[in-house]
């Protein structure tokens, strides 16, 4: 048997609650250090937000409309739209159509991508932690 009356409604937040000021928040949580905000540590980017700008970068670059290259690509306006703004996560067909419509190869493509990566990389400090490609320096595969 149930211990509420039926039209009384259950809730359950999965937002973290704030500390009750009198309570000094909740029994086992983390305290936060006293003091100045806390530094902000850059979020990395996602792949389908870089393909996006790269896309849309490259399409202005080149004083195109998202209809034209749309239509050169054979892929719908709203959809590419989407793509260009980091909405969809497009196919590896989609992006080779939109990166040929813009004169580019998939390879090219994916480079100029991955160099935005990198860029967003090097932008962001890690403190005492060096970076996961340290540990690469000087390792090379053999062929």
């Amino acid at each position: 048997m149930s211990t509420h009356t039926p039209n009384e409604s259950r809730f359950s937040s999965l937002r973290p609650q704030a500390p009750s000021p009198v309570s000094g928040g909740a029994a086992g949580a983390p305290r936060r250090p006293v003091g100045g905000p806390q530094p902000r540590v850059p979020r990395e980017p996602l792949w389908r937000d870089l393909v996006g700008d790269v896309l849309r970068r490259e399409r202005l670059a080149q004083e195109r409309t998202l209809k034209d290259v749309s239509e050169a690509a054979r892929i719908s306006m709203p959809y590419l739209s989407e793509v260009e703004r980091g909405r969809k996560e497009a196919s590896s067909e989609v992006l080779a159509a939109a990166a040929q419509a813009l004169g580019l190869g998939l390879a090219d493509l994916l480079l100029l991508v991955g160099d935005e990566l990198a860029r967003h990389a090097r932008s962001r400090v890690v403190r005492g932690r060096p970076s996961p490609r340290a540990q690469y320096d000087g390792f090379c595969l053999a062929a």
